[in-house]
């Protein structure tokens, strides 16, 4: 039945308010009210800057291109590839002009083509540095993926070359743009749950095919740590606000596995921060797919479980020995980080993860290699 200002309509009460003369007024009112509350018109797309998109594997196909359908600041305007036939199919799908399909080869007149504002580096780790120095030479601002390159060195002339060519540079650190992460650093660092004391940070997946470029260490950089252990890594710093002051770490690797010739398996590390606050963190290519943070407070703690996939990120706080799920509408990661990115670009802004950022990571992965195979605490 129809509700009139929350009250059932009776047919006595419909005879009441017709004699009165309010019941179409009122009813068509009350209904208006109703479909405007469902009714959201978006705004009209406002300014979008250019796009170009180094690399057109997996993590390019399946999840940055259509995330562009949800950005308001971004359009994917052109490719780099070395699959030609890859290009021109997705470049039909996606409105990209055949015009602006490059290959590596010319990629540097990627610089004559005014469209392109920004290119998203989207290769192997070993060719980071090379591929954002061009771009960034070419006259652009480049987004790179994580981890930013194999080397403090190689991200330190990444970093000198944004300052040269006074252009941006963003690493794409995805969950620092998106809503989960977002609020556990809010309640993590305003002592919500009381001073943290420790972070707890797991982050791995049974690696496959041993053929593939990440189980190559001159690609790759190393093995589980470089690729999925920065999550945790990051994490803990994030999740602190603070920079470690000390490491210790172990790795294991199964012996005669193919996958593991070059890259390691198993790192376990732990980090001290100058509060106090100790972080335990783990990676993997051989458990069982992980991904989950909690930060143990003096009066809670709050568990990302998981915390690093792209969809179906849940958050739980517990306290006075009640656990509870937190509410949070999601949001696409990829397209949250891509607009940060224009927006930085559009306001002159610094990005929240810049170049700096990534080369901290890469230094710190360096000294946990360096503590795992010493077997000392590394000072930081």
């Amino acid at each position: 039945m129809p509700k009139v200002f929350g009250k059932e309509l009776t047919r006595r009460s419909f005879i009441s308010i017709a004699g009165q003369g309010l019941l179409a007024t009122n009813v068509a009112g009350a209904l208006l009210k109703d479909a405007n509350a469902q009714l959201k018109v978006p705004e009209p797309p406002g300014k979008k800057l250019g796009w170009a998109i180094v690399g057109l594997g997996n993590l390019a196909i399946n999840e940055i291109l259509p995330a562009f359908y949800e950005c308001e600041k971004s359009k994917v305007v052109a490719f780099v590839s070395g699959h030609p036939d890859k290009a021109h199919k997705l470049a039909l799908r996606y409105g990209v002009s055949p015009q602006n399909i490059y290959n590596y080869d010319n990629y540097d007149s990627i610089k004559n083509n005014p469209e392109v504002d920004i290119i998203y580096i989207v290769l192997p780790n070993s060719m980071h540095a090379e591929y954002t120095i061009r771009g960034l030479q070419a006259g652009k601002h480049v987004l790179c993926e994580k981890p930013m390159a194999t080397s403090p060195a190689d991200c330190q002339r990444m970093i000198d070359a944004a300052r040269t060519a006074g252009r941006k540079l963003m690493i794409a650190y995805r969950c620092r743009y998106e809503p989960f992460n977002q609020e556990a650093i809010r309640v993590a660092r305003s002592h919500e749950l009381g001073p943290t004391q420790m972070i707890l940070a797991d982050a791995g997946f049974p690696i496959g095919d041993p053929t593939q470029w990440r189980c190559n260490k001159q690609m790759a950089g190393g093995g589980s740590m470089m690729d999925i252990g920065i999550y945790a890594l990051n994490a803990s710093r994030y999740l602190t606000g603070e920079e470690p002051t000390e490491v210790n770490a172990m790795i294991y690797s199964t012996p005669n596995d193919r996958r593991f010739k070059e890259v390691e398996e198993h790192v376990v590390f732990q980090l001290r921060f100058p509060s106090g606050i100790l972080a335990n963190c783990s990676s993997s290519y051989g458990y069982y797919q992980q991904s989950h943070f909690r930060v143990m407070g003096t009066q809670g703690r709050l568990i990302l479980d998981p915390a690093t996939w792209y969809t179906g990120l849940r958050m739980y706080i517990e306290r006075n020995d009640i656990l509870g799920e937190r509410k949070i509408e999601p949001k696409n990661h990829f397209t949250s980080e891509m607009d940060h990115m224009s927006d930085c670009v559009m306001q002159n802004k610094d990005p929240l993860t810049p170049g700096e950022e990534g080369l901290r990571d890469i230094t710190i992965i360096q000294k946990i290699y360096q503590a795992a195979q010493s077997g000392n605490v590394v000072k930081l």
